[in-house]
């Protein structure tokens, strides 16, 4: 399957529900590219993606590494489910947007941990992950 493909294939998996919006594009990630063990996808920061501070709040964090890690987690084939997780917040993240890029540690036939690294539009990382998945096939 080419990157393209790759990519195409995800997004009508994700943005496919009778013409409503899944809870990844409703909350503004998005793949933007993906490839044989890896992934790319971004957060469009939206005054919903904030806490009450005004940074991007961690929960919309997790919510984009877990999409990006699970897309990278099936980017071999089959289909997953996250089965565990930790996240590294490392500093406030701000921005219009925030970029995420995964790869993995294993791709395994039942098991695959994806290693995640988050930045702001600036280039600065403010978050790193590990994300679990059960792979369902």
């Amino acid at each position: 399957m080419s990157d393209g493909e790759l990519v195409r294939g995800f997004n009508e998996l994700h943005y496919s529900n009778g013409g409503e919006p899944m809870f990844d594009q409703y909350n503004g990630i998005s793949i933007v590219a993906a490839g044989d063990g890896w992934a790319e996808g971004e957060l469009e920061v939206s005054r919903h993606s904030l806490n009450p501070h005004g940074i991007v709040h961690g929960g919309a964090l997790a919510a984009l590494a877990d999409t990006v890690g699970g897309c990278c987690a099936c980017s071999k084939g089959g289909t997953c489910v996250t089965s565990g997780c930790s996240i590294e917040y490392l500093r406030p993240a701000n921005g219009s947007k925030i970029y995420c890029t995964a790869t993995p540690k294993k791709l395994g036939r039942t098991l695959s941990v994806v290693a995640l690294e988050m930045t702001n539009d600036q280039g600065v990382v403010v978050a790193t992950a590990t994300y679990t998945f059960f792979m369902l096939h």
